[in-house]
């Protein structure tokens, strides 16, 4: 037990360190390049912090435990919106560009009514008795809609008019030399990855010794401590002054965690959703429809310090009722 806990301290620490030299270099990208740190948040930053997730939910479909690789996407995904949009505000305001709540987040809520559909696919396949699982045939389709999704991201970096983004009334610094960038970058994302392992270790070691079933490790412990480089990264942007790439962040990573990260595991083999229900799948979708309602009212394209409270205390509420239905 005492080892599990160094583990869960040495993977906190390289997460902090990881997400303070990511944002830094892919900042310093997106300003050499031309790129808004939006682009570079849904892309760059979105898949490597997304690499845990991708990772564990492969390795889970490999050896057998499905629901902790749906339980992962699930419970990052929720915690993605509730936990790091809701304490990113509170650390500070965060202004949302308009194309990003006419388009951007209303792709996390497509995939969030995705992945509640694959949640009742015995019934829409007329079975009611059947499994509900994601198919290899759902993967591929998950797959190439994140191609199709990609593509969109880039076509709109490409034609995206840089001079009124938002992210450019940010104030400008020295121009970071393109190696120590790329060192930044690459080192940021070792210790991100490499963190998040060490965490979800001593977490899930912790959690085992209690005997915790793999769906709910998967929806609490394991999606908490995967989605740590992503809430680490979100805040120091935001301290930073980089709006863009905190939300770039979450609205990558969860469209990422769908359409990619589970595609790419039940293309390797067919993932039955276990003891994951409609609850955890409603709540996804309602978080995600949360995240849009609360940018366009009461500050128009603003999620204010109270409305992100109110999104961090929808995840400990969740967290209370997944625990009291133990």
């Amino acid at each position: 037990m005492l080892m599990n806990v160094v583990w869960l301290i040495i993977g906190l620490v390289l997460i902090l360190a990881g997400a303070n030299a990511l944002t830094d270099g892919a900042s310093a990208v997106a300003r050499r390049m031309g790129i808004s740190d939006l682009i570079v948040g849904l892309t760059v930053v979105a898949f490597g912090t997304s690499a845990p997730e991708l990772v564990i939910s492969v390795m889970g479909a490999v050896v057998g435990h499905a629901p902790l690789a749906i339980g992962n996407v699930v419970g990052s995904n929720i915690f993605n919106i509730l936990v790091i949009i809701g304490v990113t505000a509170l650390v500070r305001p965060i202004v949302i560009e308009r194309s990003v709540m006419t388009m951007e987040i209303p792709m996390v809520i497509l995939s969030s009514v995705v992945l509640l559909m694959l949640g009742n696919s015995a019934i829409i396949n007329g079975d009611p008795t059947g499994t509900n699982q994601v198919s290899r045939l759902s993967g591929l389709f998950l797959l190439i809609f994140f191609l199709l999704f990609m593509r969109y991201t880039f076509a709109s970096a490409k034609h995206k008019d840089n001079a009124t983004d938002s992210d450019n009334n940010a104030p400008t610094a020295k121009p970071m030399p393109v190696w120590r960038s790329i060192v930044y970058i690459a080192a940021g994302l070792a210790a991100l990855i490499w963190g998040g392992d060490r965490f979800v270790d001593g977490a899930s070691g912790i959690a085992a010794g209690l005997g915790v079933s793999d769906a709910i490790i998967g929806l609490t412990i394991v999606a908490a401590g995967t989605s740590l480089p992503e809430l680490a990264t979100s805040i120091v942007a935001a301290v930073k002054g980089k709006p863009g790439l905190a939300v770039g962040n979450v609205i990558g990573s969860n469209i990422f965690n769908v359409l990619m990260v589970l595609g790419l595991s039940a293309s390797i083999t067919p993932l039955p959703f276990g003891t994951i229900g409609n609850f955890d799948l409603l709540y996804l979708v309602g978080a995600s429809v949360a995240f849009l309602l609360f940018g366009w009212f009461f500050k128009s394209r603003t999620i204010t310090r109270a409305e992100g409270a109110l999104l961090a205390a929808a995840y400990v509420g969740y967290i209370f009722i997944l625990i009291t239905r133990l």
